[in-house]
Order: C-alpha cells, then sequence, then structure tokens
C-alpha cells in the first residue's frame, strides 16, 4: 500500500514531468529550426562557415517577422550560441517609425567577437540603436561582414515585400539555459 506521503511524492513527479517534457521538447523545436537556418545560409555562402567557427560567441534568430505600416515592428526568437553550443535563448523586438509598407520574414545572426561584447549582449536589455548596420545576405555576403563595436549583423530575407525608409531600434532579452 501507498502512504499519502508516496502517493503526494508521485504526484509531484508525474506533474514536474509534465512541465519540464514539453519545455525540453520546445527547445529541441528551437535548436532544429537554428540549424536549418544556418545550413540555408552556409549552403547559399560557405564562407558562413568560417563566421560561425571563428566568433567567440553567436546569436541566430531563425524565423523574425516584421511588419508596418508608418508604424512598424519586427519580432522574433532564436538561440545563443557560445563555443558551438547553445547557451541560452534570446528575444528580438524592434519599432520602427517612418514610411514603410508591407512585410516579410527573414533570418538574423549577430556575431559577437570577443568575451566583452558576448557579455554586454547577455547581460538583460541590450540594444542596438539607429546606427547599427545589418549586411544584406547575398552569395558572398560573407565577405562583405565585420564587426563593428564587437558585433556583425547578417540577416537573410525569406519571405514577404518591404518598402521601407525607417528609424529604429533593435532590443534583445537574453535567458541562459540552465
Amino acid at each position: 500500500m501507498m502512504t499519502r506521503t508516496m502517493k503526494a511524492g508521485t504526484l509531484t513527479l508525474m506533474l514536474a514531468a509534465m512541465v519540464v517534457l514539453p519545455a525540453e521538447a520546445q527547445k529541441q523545436k528551437d535548436l532544429d529550426r537554428v540549424e536549418e537556418a544556418k545550413a540555408t545560409m552556409i549552403e547559399k555562402d560557405a564562407g558562413m562557415v568560417d563566421w560561425f567557427s571563428s566568433s567567440y560567441a553567436y546569436a541566430v534568430f531563425p524565423n523574425v517577422g516584421k511588419g508596418g505600416i508608418g508604424i512598424g515592428g519586427a519580432h522574433g526568437n532564436g538561440i545563443v550560441y557560445r563555443g558551438g553550443a547553445p547557451v541560452g535563448k534570446s528575444e528580438l523586438k524592434q519599432v520602427t517609425i517612418g514610411f514603410q509598407l508591407g512585410g516579410q520574414k527573414f533570418i538574423e545572426v549577430i556575431f559577437f567577437k570577443d568575451k566583452t561584447a558576448y557579455d554586454d549582449f547577455t547581460r538583460e536589455n541590450f540594444e542596438f540603436g539607429a546606427q547599427a548596420s545589418a549586411v544584406a545576405f547575398s552569395a558572398s555576403a560573407s565577405a562583405d561582414l565585420a564587426y563593428n563595436g564587437g558585433v556583425a549583423i547578417m540577416t537573410m530575407a525569406e519571405g514577404g515585400l518591404m518598402y521601407e525608409a525607417t528609424v529604429g531600434g533593435q532590443k534583445f532579452e537574453y535567458e541562459a539555459y540552465e
């Protein structure tokens, strides 16, 4: 016969498993999306291998959605890697003001040159101002990519159409994996 304490312990373990297992499944799904995005970029520009392997760390946002009419915004979730291993997750938020019309989906990768740039990002509430510039992906985009302030930003459009002449910035939140 199970005692009341054993029943409570069993119930607690079952409830914990119901919470942890879906979270792990979502994490794996997110990691798979990131690996697909990286593979797509490398397939189109083999020079991206060097960026992924030589940077101190990087963040990949495989599915950023952006849209606007006058005022716009973008949002995406990504994974942060250091030493080639996933170390946390990040959320990208962007607000823009100016002439804009449409919507698009894109991949964004942020490469960190060194520990200082990485540490700046992983502290809560990291932001890129309007002066931050990204290299738009092309067949030889990796050759044009360069660090500015310890970071290099690459974007690759995947669909949609967006007309814009805007000013805005991106804000990131970071949460380390346990």
